[in-house]
């Protein structure tokens, strides 16, 4: 059984201005594949506000119904897509799908490292580029001099696989320069093995703020900063309306990348849905109603698992993402925090909405830190951004806290 490749995924213009774009997947089915498409969707920006999905167990048919930013590249958006379902073969010439996958290699990590002249702002705009060509931040170190100078260096991923070619790096640096300007001084890219940028690791120390409440599973009492609506949720799980599965419902505040959290907690839970569907509402609501089973094809009757099940979705509902504004001997620091997918893969997108937050709040960074933390029971990447007091800064912890949530949940 096939599928001709340029059907594997079909993008549908919307019909009139301001409607919905809908992305159309048709291929054979895997644990997870919903998760690895609300990535790629997230990764380009775009927030999903409907979907769809039924599956056989074989073949998946997925639908999203998706808006955002005006000059997505929507090209490059299928192909990313394709390449996250089951690899394709060929017959006579024409593309089929087929549901043998392929072992990968990890990818080659490259360092990027340049020294500039500092100014606001800059840490954004060089990592907008970087996701405009589709490289990956794994880690970042940043430090300021006195003499108001950076070196920033960038362990970084090429998702399109070519910064190995000369064409490729001097393209990037290229692009790099372009916002920098004037104010560049070196710059090299370098492939680095993966001890090297495992060597980069930054502080093991983190603040109890962190290690303690704001991780745990268990919510807290009342809503604090940095949660979502607790009014606004509801999950429940009914085992009575279907032979073969569970039903999960779902009614939530909606916030970006919504969708990639439910999926990704399923998917880390080894669960499969074999129907679902997801709707916004209006004031930030959104309704789900998902029909899962286990890896083993049964429901999930076992109480301990459908309480650890709805302990986890929830708290990935209140708290999709940490934030807190602490003090770090007599400076400020910026933490913010997202768990890691348990085949390895992050959040998209975090650092760039971190850095662009406090460009708009005009707030400088004077070093940065993003490394990978075992918290518990789990793996967590945590961004440390020491903030740049200079003549005293201005504007309040809470405001700067505000502004990152809001940026991260979409609601800037």
């Amino acid at each position: 059984m096939g599928i001709l490749y340029d059907d594997v995924v079909i993008i549908k213009p919307p019909e009139k201005e301001g409607d919905p774009t809908m992305v159309t997947v048709n291929c054979p089915d895997k644990t997870g594949l919903g998760c690895d498409l609300c990535r790629i969707i997230l990764f380009f920006g775009l927030n999903i506000v409907r979907g769809d999905v039924s599956t056989d167990g074989k073949w998946c048919y997925i639908v999203f119904w998706v808006v955002g930013k005006q000059k997505t590249r929507w090209s490059l958006l299928k192909k990313r897509m394709v390449e996250a379902c089951p690899s394709c073969s060929s017959a006579s010439g024409i593309s089929y799908y087929c549901s043998d996958l392929q072992p990968t290699k990890p990818p080659d990590v490259f360092l990027l490292k340049f020294c500039c002249h500092d100014r606001k702002g800059l840490l954004h705009d060089v990592t907008a580029v970087l996701c405009e060509l589709e490289l990956s931040i794994i880690k970042v170190k940043v430090s300021t001099t006195p003499d108001g100078k950076v070196l920033d260096l960038f362990f970084i991923i090429d998702t399109r696989d070519l910064l190995h070619t000369k064409t490729r790096k001097d393209d990037t640096m290229e692009h790099i320069k372009g916002v920098l300007e004037d104010s560049v001084l070196t710059m090299d890219i370098e492939l680095v093995g993966p001890e090297i940028s495992a060597c980069s690791q930054a502080s093991s120390f983190l603040p109890a703020a962190i290690t303690e409440n704001d991780y745990s599973l268990e919510l807290p009492d009342s809503v604090q900063t940095g949660t979502l609506r607790s009014d606004y949720t509801s999950i429940t799980v009914d085992n009575t309306l279907s032979p073969a599965h569970s039903l999960v419902q779902i009614t939530c505040q909606d916030h970006k990348g919504l969708l990639y959290d439910i999926m990704r907690t399923l998917k880390d839970y080894n669960i499969k849905i074999s129907f679902g569907r997801f709707t916004t509402k209006p004031r930030r609501k959104c309704e789900m109603d998902l029909f899962i089973m286990q890896a083993d094809g049964k429901k999930i009757v076992d109480p301990n698992k459908q309480s650890s099940l709805l302990s986890r979705l929830r708290t990935e509902l209140y708290r999709p993402l940490r934030v807190a504004v602490v003090s770090r001997g007599p400076d400020t620091e910026l933490l913010v925090a997202n768990p890691v997918e348990l085949s390895g893969e992050g959040r998209p997108l975090v650092f760039y909405d971190i850095t662009l937050a406090l460009k708009m709040l005009e707030i400088c960074i004077f070093s940065a830190e993003i490394a990978r933390h075992v918290i518990g029971d789990r793996e967590w990447e945590v961004y440390r951004i020491l903030l740049d007091e200079g003549e005293g800064l201005c504007v309040p912890r809470n405001k700067i806290e505000e502004g990152v949530w809001k940026m991260l949940m979409g609601w800037e």
